[in-house]
């Protein structure tokens, strides 16, 4: 069953690892100059604690969707689709069809734990006590909030290179990076309502850019759909173990950038009617997932195709990677001041991405270790946003191979929580009616993941095998092809289901939960 979550959860139950909300607390929260500034704003003051019933008001679906519409409308979207011919070698017809694939594996866990957000009030990280038990909800915590502070420095290097290349190199790297950061401290202040107001409408200056750059592409004649080869024809569908190789890395990149919203999905939703229709929202969600993952890739993996004709396109996308491709379709021979103008645009885009990234790294703090609980959000999300800067900056000048190892690992790591969280969800918990809601604060009566913890290490281990980076491959991720082909992220989702599915059994028994 599942209790009203505003039944008052017995102090008795209570146990240190995790935080009562408390008067005391609060007050100290709404106190001075803070408090003056978030009532001015409506802004949240909330952390981790149970969201009450009474103020769970939203029920726009548009929200939920606009919300990711906008995360990924940008130009680090762009960007992946940038990969498929410009690091794996893939012609268009193959990039499309890997692009729409792995979004839709990736994206599915994100629409359907948004639904528990709505329906316990409780952030992605809270619920992880129940879906995949207490101590395994520390290594995912600790782990998340390092994916933050990753995710937000991928994504403004893009910025960057954008910011630097306008109006001739006149703004430095580090002073773009500085500028994505303020920007995006400024809005994540205020929290939730704050955040999705302006998710709500920050993605039509950048669909209004996409549109310039299709209309570049189409005039300058420049896509090319196949792979040239020596003779000057070009291959439109490649094939054997090297083709198939770069068509797994390419998905396992694609799969980690879409799941990557998987470990703070709920924290998007937590204000939501608890009634609100699960199926609309799993749907709006996905939608608002998919749409601008799909096409914002589409068209980086069509517009990557020009540096097989175009010399400009060409060696700008070479000494500034993803930038200088859009500074090349945008401005040079093009559309000048108003191409630079579109260029700061999209650069400004990197806030929208980063919003959710800063935003629940305080969550994921809060959640890992009891004493962080009584630092206030505020405080974590400028922590989060200075150690993305001091991260980003020298990480700029290896933009591209920073890009793919990361996406390939925050891929491994969300497999590994996929397996466990929907194991338990469906073959234990046997849906929402198993989640007790007066226990989600009490360690002696929730799921203490052990068995978690195990099958966590055996996804680990299933990484280790299959993976194939530049600093490593795994024994099975080298054998395919000539080049290895990125399979971390599959071995790593089975070798933890099967672990998790022979242990959790044993761990019920023995514990009783």
């Amino acid at each position: 069953m599942v209790p009203d979550p505003e039944k008052k959860i017995d102090e008795s139950l209570s146990d240190e690892p995790f935080v009562q909300e408390t008067s005391e607390v609060e007050k100290t929260r709404l106190s001075g100059f803070y408090a003056n500034i978030m009532s001015m704003f409506h802004g949240e003051t909330r952390g981790i604690e149970m969201i009450p019933v009474q103020e769970k008001t939203q029920s726009s679906l548009w929200t939920c969707a606009s919300m990711w519409l906008s995360a990924n409308m940008v130009i680090a979207t762009f960007n992946i689709g940038c990969l498929s011919y410009g690091v794996f070698g893939l012609d268009f017809g193959t990039s499309v069809l890997v692009i729409i694939f792995f979004n839709i594996l990736g994206a599915i866990p994100v629409a359907f734990f948004s639904i528990h957000g709505a329906k316990f009030g409780l952030r992605q990280m809270v619920l992880s006590r129940y879906l995949v038990g207490d101590l395994a909800m520390r290594i995912f915590a600790f782990i998340n909030v390092v994916a933050c502070v990753g995710w937000g420095a991928v994504n403004i290097m893009a910025s960057a290179q954008l910011l630097n290349i306008v109006n001739n190199h006149a703004l430095p790297a580090w002073a773009g990076c500085l500028i994505i950061i303020i920007l995006t401290i400024i809005v994540t202040f205020f929290g939730y309502n704050v955040i999705h107001a302006y998710e709500k409408w920050s993605w039509i200056p950048n669909v209004v850019v996409f549109i310039a750059i299709i209309a570049r592409l189409s005039i300058d004649d420049v896509f090319v759909a196949g792979i040239p080869n020596d003779d000057g024809t070009y291959t439109t569908w490649g094939s054997g173990e090297t083709f198939a190789g770069s068509v797994l890395s390419f998905g396992g990149t694609i799969f980690g950038f879409a799941a990557g919203w998987t470990t703070y999905a709920a924290d998007y939703t937590t204000y939501m009617k608890p009634n609100s229709n699960p199926y609309r929202i799993f749907f709006s969600v996905l939608g608002g997932l998919c749409f601008p993952l799909i096409f914002t890739m589409i068209l980086g993996a069509a517009a990557v195709t020009g540096i097989k004709t175009n010399q400009t396109y060409a060696d700008l996308y070479s000494e500034y990677s993803v930038g200088g491709l859009v500074y090349a379709i945008l401005v040079e021979h093009s559309l000048h001041r108003f191409g630079e103008f579109l260029c700061v645009l999209l650069a400004l885009s990197t806030v929208c991405n980063n919003l959710p990234n800063m935003y629940s790294i305080a969550l994921g703090a809060q959640a890992f270790w009891s004493p962080l609980a009584k630092v206030p959000r505020v405080v974590w999300t400028v922590v989060g946003n200075c150690l993305t800067l001091a991260i980003c900056i020298p990480a700029y000048y290896h933009f591209e191979s920073v890009v793919e190892n990361f996406m390939n690992i925050i891929g491994y790591y969300l497999a590994i929580y996929d397996a466990i969280s929907l194991s338990e969800h469906f073959f234990y918990l046997k849906g929402f009616s198993g989640y007790n809601m007066e226990i989600y604060n009490n360690k002696k009566l929730l799921n203490p993941g052990y068995a978690g913890a195990f099958a966590f290490c055996c996804g680990a281990a299933g990484t280790a095998v299959g993976m194939d980076q530049t600093w490593y491959a795994g024994v099975i991720g080298r054998k395919i092809g000539e080049f290895g082909a990125e399979i971390g992220f599959e071995l790593a989702f089975g070798f933890a289901f099967i672990a998790y599915n022979v242990t959790r059994p044993l761990e019920r028994k023995y514990f009783g939960r």
